[in-house]
């Protein structure tokens, strides 16, 4: 469902919502397995089983395994990594390695005749890698030097870090809803907790930067690797000053990274609606949620002995040299409601309204009293500076509150124009709370960005477009927008064909835009706001059952986007949206053929998807000083890091018996390399890119009984 929907769908359904609805445990005892084998050392297994109980309760339990050693394997430098960070023993040279398992259970007990209880839990682990990213350098004035400025797109990816990265997960989740038919109505109520503890480790990416030089253990990783081979424009040179490095690099100088994200949460809403077989319809309700969240940053020293799992140590094994760490508390209230009312047996007119009240505080834990002995925190000359620039000159960083609000009407129309044809029409408003960034950050970017960079080299951005200040703010602001849609979805022919067509036009304030910054100060994340972006588009969807044994369906999307104003950065107000492809196509075959006399099918499926070219930032077709611009670089351009169109084709065919299956299962089976993800960072000169997967075949079978 596009559009605004959280007046009915809940909060930050600001563009949209997925609709969900797992399978519930059958009325006899039952059950299905799965399990599959492909390249790459991949393999799946998953079971589900369940039945009643008794004639009041139902139960099913289930669970799934996955592995992978992934597409992409470390270039070999000789490196033993510390065996602590593999999530079991193999696949030493890993780059995108993943295991994760789950297993979950669900009860649903009728209490009585009018009232049912849904109840769930679940429990997860992951231990796969992380960061899997490789720098590339767009400063045009040194492409004499091969691989300074280089197209995204023709990257040849290469990993060596001397960090093995690691990734971990566990999350808890339990769930209940009650149902009850009061007769006149249906009261639903529903409760959920989650527990999610997230941490990761790589290597850092701060060897380009210098502050690491001095240390021994830099020089010495350095000289042992002199001439070692690396992507351009890096190489190593007998010492550090004599070498370029870049990020994630085999040697000591770029330092450690671990970051941790934990979240625990809980909710409850509690909603009435009346009875589905009257003219005039309604629903209302209450919804609560409180949030804790945990985030971190650490940039640490690499000595060889891995990375401690602690936001701050100082250890000498990985001493903390820069930290982002705080604690973020959040509490919603929210009432909703909708009237729908059939304004004639063909017309139906719907008014939906939400009210969201977000309350939150963050609350600083980098440690007052530590200090870096190698970085520059407070650009004053480096030696015992704090660890954050929001600490420099003695100031302190201050727990804040702030509270966001909105009101979020939706009106929508539908008519029934005839048996095959129903229009519809629609408007809304859409809501994303403010929130805080990791606090220090617009310290960070006023000293290292806009006072280093942007204020000393103001003539690079072009005599007659001075470059613009980078505005980020410790407090984002709340994203809001207005949304309007018509379309109409029709079926023809005995409902063999289906054709569905609508045109959108979205008015977005405050934006909000997730930006990394990479510099002197490490890595910092932070959400900044677009004023204004508009988009508007077109999409249409044909699916056709063309005989008993072949169904064809295309889809196709054309958007169209603006940015109109932006105080964060004023520079790029002409550009296109950010992460906003400029249309997006899908089309296939779907086929099932009998087997005459044995009871099978033969049955294949062939799906080819499209996606049109993508700008990753609001810095896009222009020019901007970089950190590279202190050593006599000039600007970088980031006219080439624009994500070209891909298209990816997908296949599986084989034998289905109805209670078993035997399948053969092809991903991008053309080999289509392209990227999965650029995260450009203009004032770093570059980009950090990841490759999207590779051909995949494997085998899978399903037993069902």
């Amino acid at each position: 469902m596009k559009g605004p929907q959280g007046a009915i769908y809940g909060r930050n359904a600001a563009a949209g919502a997925f609709i969900i609805t797992t399978q519930k445990p059958g009325d006899s005892f039952g059950g299905s397995t799965k399990a599959s084998i492909a390249q790459d050392s991949t393999y799946l297994a998953s079971a589900m089983i369940g039945g009643p109980l008794n004639d009041a309760v139902k139960w099913s339990l289930d669970a799934d395994f996955r592995k992978t050693d992934g597409f992409y394997k470390h270039v070999d430098t000789g490196h033993d990594f510390p065996r602590e960070y593999y999530p079991q023993p193999g696949c030493d040279d890993c780059v995108d390695y993943f295991r994760g398992w789950n297993v979950g259970g669900r009860v649903m007990w009728d209490i009585d005749a009018d009232t049912s209880l849904d109840t769930k839990i679940r429990y997860g682990e992951v231990r796969g890698a992380s960061i899997t990213f490789n720098s590339v350098f767009h400063l045009p004035q040194a492409a004499h030097i091969p691989g300074f400025y280089e197209n995204d797109n023709d990257h040849h990816f290469r990993f060596n870090p001397n960090i093995k990265p690691f990734n971990n997960q566990e999350s808890f989740e339990f769930s209940s809803k009650l149902v009850r038919d009061l007769g006149w109505a249906e009261l639903t109520a529903w409760g959920l907790y989650s527990d999610v503890d997230n941490d990761l480790g790589a290597d850092g990416t701060s060897g380009a930067f210098g502050f690491f030089w001095p240390d021994q253990r830099c020089i010495d990783s350095v000289a042992a690797l002199n001439g070692f081979p690396m992507n351009p424009p890096q190489f190593f040179g007998p010492n550090p000053s004599g070498s370029v490095l870049g990020a994630y690099t085999p040697s000591s100088c770029d330092g450690t990274q671990y970051q941790r994200r934990n979240q625990r949460d809980y909710s409850f809403e509690v909603r009435l609606a009346s009875k589905s077989d009257q003219r005039l319809r309604w629903l209302g309700g209450l919804y609560y949620l409180n949030l804790d969240r945990e985030v971190g940053v650490n940039m640490g020293l690499d000595t060889g002995a891995g990375i401690m799992r602690n936001m701050y140590t100082d250890d000498p094994a990985n001493p903390t040299q820069q930290l982002v760490h705080d604690k973020f508390d959040t509490e919603v209230y929210a009432v909703f409601g909708q009237l729908a009312y059939d304004v004639t047996d063909d017309i139906e007119a719907s008014l939906a309204l939400r009210y969201d009240r977000e309350r939150r505080k963050v609350r600083n834990k980098v440690p007052a009293h530590a200090t870096t002995s190698f970085i520059d925190t407070c650009l004053d000359g480096p030696g015992n500076d704090p660890i954050n620039p929001g600490l420099c000159g003695g100031q302190s960083i201050d727990p804040k509150k702030k509270t966001f609000d909105e009101l979020e009407p939706k009106f929508s129309l539908t008519w029934k124009a005839s048996d095959a044809i129903t229009a519809f029409a629609s408007v809304g408003v859409g809501f994303k709370s403010g929130g805080f960034n990791s606090q220090g950050s617009q310290a960070t970017v006023d000293g290292f960005i806009n006072g280093a960079i942007v204020d000393g080299f103001p003539g690079l951005c072009g005599a007659n477009s001075p470059c613009s200040r980078v505005n980020i703010n410790d407090t984002y602001k709340k994203e809001t927008s207005l949304a309007w849609e018509i379309g109409a979805k029709s079926d023809w022919f005995d409902r063999r064909l289906k054709v569905n067509a609508s045109a959108y036009y979205t008015d977005v304030d405050d934006m909000q835009f997730f930006e990394y910054f990479v510099g002197p100060f490490g890595m910092l994340r932070v959400v900044s706001n677009i004023d204004e972006v508009k988009l508007y588009g077109v999409e249409l969807g044909v699916s056709w059952i063309a005989t008993d044994w072949l169904e064809l369906y295309a889809g196709a999307n054309r958007t169209r986007s603006e940015i109109k104003k932006s105080n964060a950065r004023p520079d790029t107000v002409g550009n296109s949206s950010p992460l906003t492809p400029n249309w997006t196509a899908d089309a296939g075959a779907r086929f099932n053929w009998p087997i005459a006399d044995t009871g099978l099918d033969f049955v294949a499926n062939l799906d080819v998807t499209a996606v049109g070219k993508t700008w990753f930032h609001s810095v896009q077709d222009q020019t901007r000083p970089t950190l590279w611009s202190l050593f006599d670089f000039g600007a970088g351009d980031f006219g080439i890091t624009q994500r070209d169109r891909y298209e990816l084709v997908n296949a599986r065919f084989g034998i289905d018996a109805g209670k078993w299956s035997v399948m053969a299962v092809g991903r991008n089976v053309f080999d289509k390399k392209y990227l999965e993800e650029i995260i450009p960072a203009p004032e770093f000169g570059g980009t950090f890119d990841h490759p999207g997967t590779r051909r995949r075949w494997g085998v899978e079978a399903t037993y069902r009984f």
